[in-house]
């Protein structure tokens, strides 16, 4: 059930990018400007760690790789 809702459809490359860039944003909230703008930080950082992106999901889009059926012959 919870793959229907959010399915896996980030490379692992992109998983990366945004859990460092959500991790790098959050850190704006206690250091630098000090600002809650940062807050907006945990958009990528939930996605990331999930491996879902919602957009992607509605778009019809993933950068994941195609995984390859095997025949059983």
């Amino acid at each position: 059930m919870f793959e229907k809702l959010l399915p896996k459809n980030e490379h692992i490359a992109e998983r990366v990018i945004r859990i460092v860039l959500g991790v790098f944003l959050l850190s704006l909230v206690f250091f630098g400007p000090q600002t809650y703008w940062g807050l907006i930080g945990l958009v990528p950082l939930v996605t990331g760690l999930v491996g879902s992106c919602p957009l992607y999901t509605l778009l019809g889009m993933s950068t994941c790789p195609l995984k390859t059926q095997t025949s059983k012959t």
